[in-house]
């Protein structure tokens, strides 16, 4: 809340950047309609109501009374009609915990609650209570104002008048039920309940005009004046503007939201220096649109100046809630322009409010980053330190939200960047909002904060270390905003390879063979440097080696002319690291750099050639293949002995197989190759055979199975190079389970 100048700020939440209202618009300013209605006092003078009517159109609303020092320790509640649904809205707070003696000396000036957007409406109900002592009085002159921001973009009409107060009513007499009429701008006779209006102060010719686009820089001013360089008097030439340290943010300037310079003639004025500045929020609601923002502030303009009796808004700026900057009082937003926010320290102070309530809310990262932004750069001008101290001279004596007590014309310590509260006994700028103000310092202050490298492309992660052949592209992250930062740096081994702008997110860098660390370098716009933990990138060209050559054997499991089981072995081995192998051909499958066998199937009777790629991390390849046939040779292809009979079926290789229950009945066939698989039928039934190769007796099979099975590879040997050899098996005629049913072998040439 703003006082001593404003005692409110709206606060808004949002995305930083503009909104959709022009930087710098030419479409002329808004008239804005104040209408002021007085409030029926109880008998006892601790409580009034407006009551239920319906009004003329408006979006923002206040109470106001007739002395600026007078306080409402109780509540004030409002209910208003939305414009478009005719719904009445639950009854709604506004904040009382201001200081009215904002701007304190002028004719005319008011005390008021905080200003409220409730968006378009057309009825309104008040009702106030001083706190439930008969003792508590509330202050006289109460009087609702509500305000309509027109329509932005059209030309003004007639300058509003100013607000002034209705005649008093007698406490007993019954709330009238006609619309709110206009503030009338004729100047009340002393003595009738009313307060003559401000009496505007014609500006010097020589006096700048009220406000310059934001987008333009004045140009060779004069030197300030005596008054204007030694106190807070309107100055007859516009003070240096001097070049602030960090980039200047967006600003809409006040043609921009529309301000209707004629309701303000005075001409500003200016301090020596901004050696502080106070973050506000102007309390009430956070749920309006970011479109409707410079209707907001037009609003809070018009409440200021025709409802508090101000010379002009309060705040020097305003943040709406998707992170857009408005210029407030006039005087040049790179002039040390006197404001009216911060009561007993708006000398060399800046003020600058959050549109909307942040008490119970945090502001968002479009608020904090926008505030830190216009902070930073108006402490920049000024050489001040967003993150440091300064000394300000209290104006007035008075006290702060935790009890420190302040005389006039004595110094006393405050960040450069404070809330309001640190100034004034007020809950401004909101609970979470104040929370956040260390926040926001760090932003405008610096370092940048969160630098790590996040990604090398180009280079394979082993571990903690990173493997390229040369070329990389290092990514990086940061928690700052780019906005705060000035440039990146891609550092290797201590030296800067490449420089990019803040909102940069990786650079490339070519790296000479060798271990290297890879570091980035952030400047924060206030020229402090981070730098982040390096990386370890590692560039080496030798290329990975297959320690075993591919080799191909065959393996136990269901045999099928479309499909033999086999087995491909290898190993490959890299000086730096292995990352992966990979099989290209006959099909594609990718491995692991501990994995060193594979389960595959390959077509009966037809060669394939496999081949494989290994891979290590810096992106180095060696390749190799190996080449095999699967061969089906059928049971009846076999040298037989003994009882042997043809059982048929399509469960068989070939539709047929081979069955014998007599003991030491034989097959044997003879093949050239490098691996052979018996092939058989099982079931619980099932007996044993014996194994014989190349005449020597190698193994005892038991063909018993819990499941029946057909064309089961179920014993297999191999050899390192293929070769002719002799496969028999024998009938063992086991007890009770003597038969053997054999489809034949399978061998790998």
């Amino acid at each position: 809340m703003a006082t001593s100048a404003v005692a409110g700020v709206l606060v808004f939440e949002g995305v930083t950047g503009n909104s959709s209202v022009d930087t710098d618009a030419k479409s002329g300013p808004t008239k804005t309609d104040v209408r002021g209605t007085s409030l029926k006092v109880g008998g006892d003078g601790t409580s009034a109501v407006l009551a239920q009517r319906d009004t003329a159109p408006f979006s923002m609303l206040g109470v106001t009374w007739t002395d600026p020092a007078a306080k409402i320790t109780g509540a004030v509640e409002v209910r208003t009609k939305s414009a478009s649904s005719g719904n009445w809205t639950s009854w709604m707070p506004l904040e009382t915990d201001l200081d009215g003696r904002a701007e304190t000396g002028r004719s005319g000036v008011r005390g008021s609650t905080e200003p409220r957007w409730v968006g378009p409406s057309n009825g309104v109900e008040v009702r106030i209570n001083a706190g439930g002592k008969v003792s508590t009085k509330l202050p006289a002159g109460l009087r609702l104002d509500t305000v309509d921001p027109g329509r932005g973009g059209s030309l003004a009409a007639d300058p509003a008048a100013f607000a002034a107060d209705l005649p008093a009513e007698d406490p007993s007499a019954t709330p009238t039920t006609e619309p709110t009429d206009p503030v009338p701008s004729d100047p009340a006779t002393p003595g009738d309940g009313t307060e003559p209006p401000v009496e505007p102060t014609p500006s010097d010719p020589a006096s700048p005009t009220p406000s310059e686009p934001a987008t333009q820089e004045p140009t060779g001013p004069a030197s300030p004046s005596p008054s204007a360089s030694s106190s807070s008097s309107p100055a007859a030439t516009l003070p240096p503007a001097p070049p602030s340290t960090v980039p200047k943010p967006p600003i809409t300037s006040r043609a921009g939201w529309g301000a209707d310079e004629s309701i303000s003639p005075e001409a500003p004025e200016y301090t020596d220096t901004v050696k502080a500045v106070f973050v506000h929020h102007t309390a009430g609601t956070n749920t309006y649109s970011c479109a409707d923002s410079a209707a907001v502030v037009r609003s809070v303009y018009a409440y200021h100046v025709k409802s508090n009796g101000w010379k002009d808004i309060g705040y020097n700026f305003l943040v709406d809630k998707c992170g857009t900057i408005f210029e407030g009082r006039k005087g040049g937003v790179d002039r040390p322009v006197f404001g009216a926010h911060t009561y007993g320290f708006n000398r060399d102070s800046a003020g600058v409010a959050v549109i909307g309530s942040y008490t119970d809310a945090a502001a968002p990262s479009a608020v904090t980053t926008a505030v830190a932004r216009i902070a930073a750069w108006k402490l920049g001008q000024y050489k001040g330190d967003p993150a440091g101290s300064t000394v300000l001279t209290a104006g007035a004596t008075g006290s702060n939200l935790a009890g420190t007590k302040f005389t006039a014309g004595t110094q006393y310590s405050f960040k450069q960047i404070s809330g309001h509260r640190d100034g004034f006994a007020t809950e401004c700028p909101g609970t979470k909002l104040y929370g956040q103000l260390p926040t926001i310092r760090s932003l405008a202050a610096g370092p940048v904060t969160g630098l790590a490298v996040k990604s090398v492309t180009g280079a394979g992660l082993s571990g903690t270390t990173y493997y390229t052949r040369s070329a990389v592209t290092v990514g990086w992250s940061a928690s700052t905003p780019s906005v705060f930062i000035s440039k990146y740096e891609l550092l290797v081994d201590g030296k800067s390879v490449a420089t990019t702008a803040g909102t940069a997110t990786s650079a490339s860098a070519t790296l000479a063979l060798g271990s290297h660390q890879v570091q980035i370098r952030a400047t924060h716009q206030s020229g402090k440097v981070t730098t982040s933990a390096s990386a370890t990138v590692v560039a080496e060209q030798t290329a990975p080696s297959f320690s075993t050559k591919p080799n191909l054997a065959l393996r136990t499991g269901t045999v099928n002319t479309t499909a033999v089981p086999l087995t491909l072995k290898w190993k490959a081995t890299d000086a730096a690291s292995l990352k992966e192998v990979r099989l290209t051909a006959p099909v594609a499958k990718t491995y692991g750099p501990t994995t060193t066998s594979a389960s595959h199937t390959a077509k009966s009777g037809a060669a394939t050639t496999w081949s494989m790629k290994a891979y290590d991390q810096a992106g180095n390849t060696a390749t190799a293949s190996v080449a095999g046939t699967p061969v089906i040779v059928q049971e009846s292809s076999a040298t037989r002995s003994g009882t042997w009979t043809t059982r048929s079926s399509s469960s068989y290789l070939g539709g047929k197989s081979y069955s014998s229950s007599s003991k030491g009945a034989a097959l044997s066939w003879t093949f050239t190759g490098r691996s052979v698989a018996l092939v058989a039928s099982r079931a619980t039934t099932s007996g044993q055979m014996y194994v014989y190769v190349d005449g020597v007796k190698v193994s005892t099979v038991d063909l018993k199975s819990s499941t029946t099975k057909y064309r089961d590879a179920l014993w297999t040997k191999s050899w390192s190079s293929s070769a002719k050899h002799t496969v028999k098996i024998v009938v063992v005629a086991t007890s009770g389970r003597p038969t053997v049913t054999t489809d034949g072998i399978v061998y790998l040439k």
